[in-house]
Parts: C-alpha cells; sequence; structure tokens
C-alpha cells in the first residue's frame, strides 16, 4: 500500500512510503503526529480504524453488547461462544459503564473481532489494558491472524508481539530486527533500542511504569509527581527530563508545571478568553492547565 507524504508548516510529518501489507500483524512504532497523520490516510481506505478514543455503550451490559456486536456482522458464531472465549462470562451481566477501565477497554476493543475488512488498522490497543485484559488482547490479535492487522503504537513494548515491526518518523518508514535469541528489538542499520520505563517511588517502594500507563505529570515546589489513575508517585527525574524522555511516546508540555499524556485528553475546557484547561479520561475527574501560548500548537498535534 503506497501512503503519499505529510507535511504540515512546512515541516515533514513522514515522506511517502510504501506500507507492506501481509496476513499477520505488523506494527509500527510512532510518535503522535505521525499516529494520527497515518490514521487520518488510512480511514479513506477500504479498511477497519480502530482509534485510542472510542466511547462504548455503557448502559448495555456486557453480553448486551456483545450479542449487539454479533447483530451488526456477519458471525456465525453466537454471543455465548465470544463471552467463553474471552473469559468474560463472570461479567457478563455487568454493565458496560460499571466496568473497571481495563475491562472496559478490552470490550472496546473487541470491537475488531467483528469486523468484516481484511485491513484492520488499531491505534494504541494495550493502552489501558492491565495484565488479565492484555491477555485477552493478545488472543484477540491470535484468532486474527488471518487479516492484514496494522498496530500503531508509541510503545515499542506493546508491538513486540507483532510478526514485523517498523519505526515511522520524518525520514520514512524503517524495518526493525526482531531478536529472539538477544530478546531485543534493533533497527536497521541503526543502534539497539531499549524498552522505556519510568521509575518512581511510593511507601519506599520503587514502581515502574510504561509510558502509556501515565495520564500527566506536574512539578510541585520542584518534586515531580507522576499520575497514573488517581494515584500520585514521586519520581526522581526533572520536568524538562521526563518531557524529553516521553515526547515520543505522545507526551505534551501543556503548562511549565505540567505534561500530559495527549491520549487521555478528552476536552479542551474555555473558561475565559485567556484561561483553558484539559479535562483527562484518567479513571478519576482530572483536570490540568494549559497555558495560553500552546493552544494552538496542541490543537495541530490533536488534529482539531
Amino acid at each position: 500500500m503506497n501512503i503519499p507524504a505529510v507535511i504540515q508548516h512546512q515541516k515533514i510529518i513522514y515522506p511517502a512510503f510504501h506500507l507492506p501489507l501481509k496476513r499477520g500483524l505488523i506494527g509500527i512504532h510512532a510518535n503522535v503526529a505521525c499516529k494520527k497523520s497515518l490514521l487520518q490516510q488510512l480511514a479513506n481506505r477500504e479498511g477497519y480504524i480502530f482509534t485510542a478514543n472510542q466511547g462504548d455503550y455503557e448502559r448495555l451490559t456486557v453480553r448486551e453488547t456483545v450479542r449487539f456486536l454479533c447483530q451488526l456482522s456477519t458471525t456465525k458464531q453466537q454471543d455465548k461462544e465470544w463471552l467463553k472465549r474471552y473469559q468474560l462470562e463472570e461479567i457478563k451481566r455487568m454493565k458496560v459503564g460499571s466496568l473497571s477501565e481495563s475491562e472496559r477497554a478490552f470490550l472496546k476493543l473487541l470491537r475488531i473481532g467483528f469486523a468484516e475488512q481484511q485491513l484492520i488498522v488499531v491505534e494504541e490497543p494495550f493502552l489501558e489494558l492491565m495484565d488479565a485484559e492484555r491477555q485477552k488482547g493478545l488472543q484477540l490479535f491470535e484468532d486474527l491472524q488471518h487479516k492484514n492487522i496494522v498496530i500503531l503504537s508509541a510503545n515499542l513494548e506493546d508491538l513486540l508481539s507483532c510478526d514485523e515491526i517498523y519505526r515511522l518518523d520524518e525520514t520514512g518508514l524503517h524495518s526493525m530486527d526482531i531478536s529472539d535469541d538477544a530478546d531485543e528489538v534493533v533497527e536497521e542499520n541503526s543502534k539497539p533500542l531499549v524498552v522505556e520505563k519510568i521509575k518512581t517511588k511510593k511507601n519506599d517502594k520503587v514502581i515502574l511504569f510504561n509510558p502509556p500507563e501515565i495520564d500527566f505529570i506536574e512539578s510541585i515546589e520542584g518534586v515531580v509527581h507522576v499520575h497514573v489513575a488517581g494515584e500520585s508517585y514521586i519520581c526522581q527525574m526533572t520536568l524538562t527530563e521526563m518531557e524529553a524522555k516521553l515526547q515520543t511516546y505522545g507526551f505534551y508540555r501543556c503548562h511549565r508545571s505540567y505534561i500530559v499524556n495527549l491520549q487521555k485528553i478528552r476536552e479542551i475546557i474555555t473558561w475565559t478568553k485567556n484561561s483553558y484547561s484539559l479535562r483527562l479520561s484518567t479513571g478519576k475527574e482530572a483536570v490540568v492547565p494549559l497555558s495560553r501560548a500552546k493552544l494552538q500548537e496542541l490543537k495541530e498535534l490533536l488534529h482539531i
């Protein structure tokens, strides 16, 4: 599949490239700007697009949701077979709105199993999945090996189960070699890449987070606080160091004291002509300030 170049404000997001499609899973490691642009281009092709911010049917039960998806598709399997296959029987009578964030995220991801298109493009499928739902997600992708699956993620670790991995940036699409012996991913003709973890502390315990797990980061009197699922953790890095480390994972310095995960933004709030905030989807109410000078740049990043 040939993908045309994207240039915004005289800046190359990525040049034209050929995306090799084949049955199985293709992973593309890319920053937010590349992901958003590629999703927009692929949306015009004959495929199914799953984005990280899709809504759900919170008033339905899990079983009603699966049954509804069965009715919309041409699948020959009944809802009870889907519930059993993906271990949803214990929560089948629960309303979607009362599920955990991870359970809701997997139920949304399950939609790709009902897609009739041969090409399925998925943005950040593991972004909000905990271990149990992550295993279900891996099983879902295994069941869809007969399709052409393209997974877009800023987190390299989430692509390690793919058959082939590529990196997309302003220089183009580059193949990455998966080395089973070394248990690492190496870009062809480049230096080894490492999987990033953010080291934090809470109650004298060291806790490591994958970048996509983080909701936002704030600096309070010079101390950096990492916010994950409504909880705060102390980090020894400076806010500037965190910004540099997380930029390729879709994080943005929205204020001198705040860095936000762009995937978590639900709403831009306008208080006055010169006062703005960001409401985040974190499982708990979270609002962070947005500097007036950053508003236009943020809109460009989000393509709004």
